[in-house]
Parts: structure tokens; C-alpha cells; sequence
């Protein structure tokens, strides 16, 4: 039998068994979406939309396999999108449940079937409300205006950081000022804020009050106030009673309806990424163990944010073993990781990358003409079910005509 080189949150839900015991018949790599732990998630946000009466949206941008909407429907409100198909897929896949779509810009040839399937939809800019919002209003919409605090609460990542200096995202009190009109403001239902990633409540704090500073005399005239995603509920020290005093304060102060739209939290850690070993090599002291997965394709946020996934196995400290895991690409920093082991690494393998959930199958591509990793699900009785048939067509048919 292969062996499976800890038992962190992310991967709590093996349920005491060892990886191999579950995995080791799959085809690899491939990502397995855990439904025992979005149930648990969804439990969580629920005891919050139960404590407070706000409303929990579903971020697709970060999780989008609908396969899984019904397990999560019975907890949350709705799904927000970033655009069109985002907006189609939550109104089909997500059905009776709230539908919200912000996108920087809207276009004109696509802003009508869009109306079909929102409920509401929140503007990045006054020319943009100026633009659609008449139309979106007649066709029985409710409009909010995305509204940039400039509040940073983040450390290290602008590249994730709405309120960075010279950002596109939001209207800021000095636009508003000289660009919205008596008129737009009519037009308004809610107002919009998004300034965190992956953060506890104590920034969100910190930016409520900078809204509150900035915009607040808006804000009483507003039926809604959406405080955006970023808000990891779900993570073991998330301070949830915190997040709950939040909601209370806004909904009391201003007598709006709170919505939240986190992504990672709706599936944090409920998702696996299963590869094998296919070669081992060395250069100077440095063992590099290459796989059938890719950073730059599978896990994208590996490059991109950039930070290191878990790993069952590893072990804390500097052990034995260290080996700097790699994708098979022509990409030079192709790099997942370095990572410790207790026993050294051979061909044939299995590795199991941990919280691979999240921005992973909603974001992965096919560079070099790496497969896609087929994706399946382990449902709450340990069956697991394979959910697509990813192959060559897939590959081909975003190039040129079939």
C-alpha cells in the first residue's frame, strides 16, 4: 500500500482515520470536498444569523461547487457574485435564496440578463449607479454603493487590500462629496464595504468605526449595510461573540439590516488536494520532491498570496527530512513548499494538502496542459462521490473550436 507522508484543523474531519484508508484508490491529484465539515461551518454561521437576525451570503468568488449549495443552503442566506455567470449560477444552483452581485464595472450588454437573476446589486462608483441604476431600480432591485473607508487592517498583502493607497474598489468620502447627487442618493438602498481578508472581528472593529466616522450620517438613511467578506467566522479563534456585538451596534445605531458575504468561512478546511510523488531530485543540500500537482495550476493562492498550505504529516520544527515539494510545470517557482518529515520521502507517495476548499477548483487552470484535477465528494456517511470528468476536452475547448 502507498504511504500517506497531525491532525490540525485541516484535516479534523478524517474522523481519527489515517489518510491512506480513505484516498489511497483515488486517482491523483484530485480535490475530495469534505460535507461533515460544511456542515459544521454552516452550524456556525447559522448560530450567528440566529443571535442577531443579520443575513450570511455565500462569496462564489471563493467557493463555487454547487454540488454542495443544498448542504449549504439550510444554513445561510444566499449567495453574492462578482458578476454575470457568478449570479446565474447562485439564482440556479441556490434557488429561493438571496442573490447579490457587486462587479467593478458593469457592462451594457450584459446588464439585462443580469437583472434576471439578482436581487440586489451594489455599485462601485457613482457613474456606475448613474449609469444603471435607474434601470436596475425599475426592475425591482434593491442598490447599494460600494464606499472605501480607507481603514488598512492588513499586514503584507495590498495585493488583497481594498483600502491600499490608489485602490479601484469603493467610493471614498471625498467622491461621494463631489459626485453624488441628491438624485443617486435616492436611488440607494444599502451601502457596501469589503476591507478584510481572512481576519478576526477585532478588524473588523477597527473599520466599522472608520465607517461610522466617514460615512455614518449615510448610513441612517440607508435600509441596508453590507460589511462585505474577509471574515474568518469559521476558524478556531475567530471571536464570534465580538462579531455578534458588531451586528447589534450597527443594527441599533442606524436601524439597517447587516448583511456579511464571507467566502473562506463557508468552507474553511473542508477541502483536500491528494497528489502522488513522481520523481525525487537534489540540487546542492536542497531534496526537491516533484508531483502530479501544481501550485501554479491547482493552487494558485500558493503563488499568488503567496503562503504555504498544510500538509498531513508535516511536523513542527526542523526535522530528519526536509524536502521542497514542487509542480511538474515548466514554471520555475512552480514551489509549494518546504516541509519537514519524520521519514523520508519515496516515488509513489500520496501527499494530502489540507483546506484546498477554498480558491482552488473555483481558480485552477490548465498552463502547460496540466489536467485538472478531478473533483469528488465525501459525503457525511464516508462514501466518496466523484462529481466531473475533467480530460483533454476540457484542455482543448478553451483554445479554439471543438
Amino acid at each position: 500500500m502507498e504511504r500517506i507522508i497531525d491532525s490540525r484543523p485541516a484535516f479534523r474531519m478524517l474522523d481519527g482515520k489515517r489518510p491512506e484508508e480513505i484516498f489511497n484508490t483515488l486517482p491523483t491529484p484530485c480535490y475530495v470536498i469534505d460535507e461533515k465539515q460544511l456542515h459544521r461551518n454552516g452550524e456556525i454561521l447559522a448560530s450567528v444569523i440566529k443571535n442577531t437576525g443579520c443575513k450570511i451570503l455565500l462569496a462564489q468568488k471563493a467557493f463555487s461547487n454547487y454540488d454542495l449549495y443544498p448542504v449549504l443552503a439550510q444554513y445561510i442566506s444566499g449567495t453574492e457574485a462578482s458578476g454575470l455567470f457568478e449570479a446565474r449560477l447562485g439564482a440556479e444552483e441556490m434557488s429561493e435564496k438571496e442573490v447579490h452581485v457587486f462587479c467593478g464595472a458593469y457592462r451594457d450588454d450584459e446588464f439585462e440578463e443580469l437583472l434576471k437573476y439578482v436581487d440586489h446589486i451594489v455599485f462601485n462608483s457613482p457613474y456606475q449607479l448613474k449609469r444603471f441604476g435607474s434601470r436596475a431600480k425599475q426592475a425591482g432591485k434593491s442598490l447599494g454603493l460600494r464606499i472605501n473607508p480607507e481603514c488598512s487592517t492588513q499586514d503584507g498583502h495590498e495585493i488583497y487590500d481594498p483600502c491600499a493607497a490608489g485602490s479601484r474598489l469603493g467610493t471614498t468620502r471625498q467622491i461621494w462629496d463631489e459626485q453624488m447627487t441628491e438624485e443617486l442618493v435616492s436611488l440607494l438602498d444599502g451601502l457596501h464595504f469589503h476591507t478584510l481578508c481572512e481576519q478576526n472581528a477585532d478588524a473588523l472593529e477597527i473599520t466599522l468605526k472608520s465607517v461610522e466616522e466617514k460615512f455614518g450620517d449615510v448610513i441612517s438613511k440607508m435600509k441596508w449595510l453590507n460589511m462585505g467578506g474577509g471574515h474568518h467566522i469559521t476558524r478556531e479563534d475567530y471571536d464570534i461573540s465580538r462579531l455578534e456585538e458588531i451586528i447589534l451596534y450597527a443594527q441599533n445605531k442606524w436601524r439597517v439590516e447587516v448583511y456579511l458575504e464571507p467566502g473562506e468561512a463557508v468552507a474553511l478546511n473542508a477541502g483536500y488536494l491528494a497528489s502522488r510523488v513522481l520523481d525525487i531530485i537534489q540540487n546542492g543540500e536542497v531534496k526537491i520532491a516533484i508531483l502530479d500537482a501544481s501550485a501554479a495550476c491547482h493552487m494558485p493562492d500558493v503563488i499568488e498570496m503567496p503562503y504555504t498550505p498544510p500538509l498531513y504529516g508535516e511536523k513542527e520544527g526542523k526535522q530528519k527530512y526536509i524536502f521542497r515539494l514542487a509542480g511538474p510545470t515548466c514554471l520555475a517557482g512552480d514551489v509549494i513548499g518546504d516541509y519537514s518529515f519524520e521519514e523520508e520521502l519515496r516515488v509513489g507517495d500520496i501527499l494530502l494538502f489540507g483546506d484546498m476548499a477554498i480558491y482552488s477548483t473555483c481558480k485552477n487552470n490548465t498552463f502547460n496542459g496540466m489536467p485538472l484535477p478531478n473533483i469528488w465528494r465525501r459525503t457525511d456517511n464516508g462514501e466518496l462521490e466523484r462529481l466531473t470528468d475533467f480530460g483533454y476536452k476540457d484542455f482543448k475547448m478553451r483554445l479554439g473550436k471543438i
